[in-house]
């Protein structure tokens, strides 16, 4: 998986990309990322890269210049080498990114430019001009780009096979089967009070993963029903979720308020 980032400020995401999963990717050679700073493709001398908007208003508007030459630039290069670029633009206006988008990312052999804006935004003319896939990573507003461009980098590395060191993690985790996961234990047996499910203790492997299927079923259930709406069950989900419901499972499930508040 090859990556470019383009930003105003490469501080914000170098010390991500150090460290954790990313690092170990990267340095397996399943992860490529090269950090762009956007005022390197400015031509004054102050390298300025964003301006006042046209019309007034508050904040300042990212050029279009410094990034269609950036673009083009990047265009031109990878193309002597016969590679081909995927310009990604985290934004609100794009698509809601997703486990499934984060597998379709993971499996292009594309390289992926991922513009990071920034201030109030971005001038209208790159978007006319270079015409980006945009993305959403939520209906929130953030700083800038950069942290939606590190959320598509790591929710698609992860998926590339070699960098978990354990296949069946990506298998398990929230989401890959459009559920949400089950939950963990580790060691000590009992902390204050609490302890582990017994059938953890079991050893019995089949007991263990009908429990936390179920355990997943309840989650999503209870936290995300949007989820399980329109899902075709199996069989076994099925008898699972008419356990949950003779067991009088949280009668009402849990909904998110518009604010995010969950009530």
């Amino acid at each position: 998986m090859r990556c470019d980032i383009l930003t105003l400020f490469p501080d914000m995401v170098a010390p991500v990309l150090a460290q954790s999963i990313l690092k170990r990717a990267q340095e397996k050679g399943l992860l490529h990322v090269q950090v762009r700073n956007l005022r390197d493709y400015t031509l004054d001398r102050h390298r300025v890269a964003d301006d006042v908007p046209y019309g007034g208003g508050a904040g300042m508007v990212m050029k279009a210049e410094p990034i269609l030459r950036a673009v083009e630039q990047i265009q031109a290069e990878y193309a002597v080498a016969g590679e081909e670029i995927r310009l990604l633009f985290p934004s609100p206006h794009g698509r809601p990114f997703t486990q499934a988008y984060a597998k379709n990312l993971a499996a292009d052999t594309r390289r992926l430019v991922i513009l990071c804006g920034h201030y109030e935004g971005v001038d209208e003319r790159v978007r006319l001009a270079l015409q980006p896939e945009e993305i959403s990573v939520g209906d929130y507003v953030l700083t800038g780009g950069e942290l939606p461009a590190l959320v598509l980098i790591d929710a698609a590395a992860r998926l590339v096979p070699g960098v978990l060191g354990d296949p069946e993690s990506i298998e398990e985790e929230s989401f890959t089967d459009s559920l949400l996961e089950y939950p963990h234990y580790t060691r000590p047996a009992e902390v204050r009070g609490m302890a582990v499910p017994e059938v953890l203790l079991s050893g019995h492997h089949e007991v263990i993963r009908l429990w936390r299927r179920k355990e997943s079923l309840r989650s999503t259930y209870q936290r995300r029903p949007d989820l399980l709406r329109d899902r075709v069950l199996s069989l076994e989900d099925q008898q699972l979720l008419d356990e949950l419901t003779r067991e009088g499972v949280a009668g009402t499930p849990v909904r998110c308020g518009e604010e995010g508040v969950v009530s």
